[in-house]
């Protein structure tokens, strides 16, 4: 039942949501570019849930929790952590110490594992003895630095 008396109360409960959630695109349009990942604001996770395909049936404190913004090219990025995704910077160093090691420990291995190299690589490595050596690289970074397919743009 509609009960026209609520609805300056509603207002004023969706305003700081709404303020949240433009905030973000705000500052991004501000700073242009800014590294530093940022929680999102609870404002933003219908946006998040959509990006990501999440289900309906999934909490929006786990959207939540998982998810974080950054500002590039004056637009607010997303990316949601999982299993293999990293949110942070990637790594395009061309020596690892962990695939040194992994190395070290099982020379001629036709590959490395990223329990080893780190999540981060854009790599793949093999090793050549007991040498570490990249193969290929196996992730597009985008301008800052970022693997590519991990964030999206807030549109």
């Amino acid at each position: 039942m509609f009960r026209p008396e609520l609805v300056p109360f509603l207002i004023l409960i969706a305003l700081p949501t709404f303020a949240q959630a433009q905030g973000v695109g705000a500052r991004c349009a501000k700073v242009g570019d800014d590294d530093k990942t940022k929680p999102i604001p609870a404002a933003l996770v219908p946006q998040a849930r959509q990006l990501f395909g999440f289900s309906k049936e999934t909490p929006n404190a786990v959207i939540r929790n998982g998810t974080s913004y950054r500002c590039m090219g004056g637009k607010a990025w997303l990316c949601n952590v999982g299993a293999n995704l990293v949110c942070g910077k990637a790594n395009a160093s061309q020596s690892l110490p962990g695939a040194a090691a992994f190395c070290k420990d099982n020379p001629g291995s036709d590959m490395i594992p990223m329990a080893a190299t780190g999540h981060d690589t854009i790599y793949e490595w093999k090793c050549v003895g007991p040498t570490a050596q990249i193969v290929r690289p196996i992730v597009a970074v985008d301008p800052r630095g970022f693997i590519a397919d991990n964030w999206k743009p807030l549109d």
